[in-house]
């Protein structure tokens, strides 16, 4: 339990910083449409650029105490095991796809965000074990470090959301000089955002695999249908051939490795 721990200790660093920025920790809510809640504080950069400084180090100590312990690599090896032809038939992403051998990454091979402008590779393992998938996610911190040590070195100034009054509400303090903005205010808050006719469908790379949103608009305020695809619910509906004639203590870490949280299944 002793590396669980020190994982415990970096995570709340890590949510000391999450707080900071946005005001809250596991779950911000600071995104909105067209940009965030409000703008970075004051000395931000200097709590991202601490932890980028002590986290390395820190992974380097997991690696040793933890990925190269001899009970947790028996206990994984080979355990769970699924090959990539099974991972495209159930349509596992993410981290269990990358553990089967197959490099996809939607940020690499659909970029959003600008993901096409940052420089990180795309960790793979090819034995598709239990202990594949654990690497795989390990590389994934390092690689996601490199990431936000881009965003910190090249992140230009300017405004924290759009200048757009169809889809954006206009800064408060301007909705207290003149009427026509505190109408658009009102509109913007009491109706929402006003989507063109047609059809969006959006995916994106998340923790658990990749994520889908399909929307429908017949040019109202809401959705005419809106579909999610969350990876959680294919990954558990392939556990049955995955984990038959396995130990129940298998069945275990294949949930651990599949990192499963259950509000993530039914959308």
């Amino acid at each position: 339990m002793t590396p669980v721990f020190y994982m415990f200790a970096d995570r709340q660093k890590v949510y000391d910083v999450v707080e900071a920025i946005t005001g809250y920790r596991m779950h911000p809510a600071w995104f909105r449409i067209g940009g965030t809640a409000h703008d970075l504080p004051n000395g931000w950069d200097k709590l991202v650029r601490e932890l980028l400084d002590w986290m390395p180090k820190r992974l380097n100590e997991y690696y040793t105490a933890a990925l190269k312990n001899s009970v947790f690599v028996g206990r994984t090896r080979n355990v769970a095991q699924y090959d990539a032809k099974s991972a495209l038939a159930w349509g596992v992403t993410g981290t269990g796809l990358r553990a089967t051998g197959i490099d996809f990454d939607v940020r690499k091979y659909r970029p959003y965000s600008g993901y096409e402008n940052y420089d990180f590779d795309v960790p793979v393992e090819y034995e598709g074990d239990a202990y594949a998938r654990v690497i795989v996610h390990f590389r994934e911190i390092e690689q996601s470090l490199k990431i936000i040590k881009q965003c910190l070195d090249n992140m230009p100034s300017g405004a924290y959301k759009a200048d757009h009054p169809l889809a954006v509400p206009p800064p408060k303090d301007k909705t207290l000089q003149d009427i026509e903005t505190l109408i658009t205010h009102f509109l913007s808050v009491s109706w929402g955002p006003v989507m063109p006719a047609g059809e969006a469908s959006v995916m994106a790379e998340v923790v658990k695999g990749a994520s889908n949103y399909y929307l429908t608009s017949d040019k109202s305020t809401m959705s005419y249908r809106t579909r999610i695809r969350t990876p959680t619910f294919t990954h558990l509906q392939q556990m049955p051939s995955v984990i038959n004639g396995s130990l129940v203590s298998d069945l275990i870490i294949y949930l651990a490795t599949i990192d499963v949280v259950m509000a993530d299944v039914d959308r």
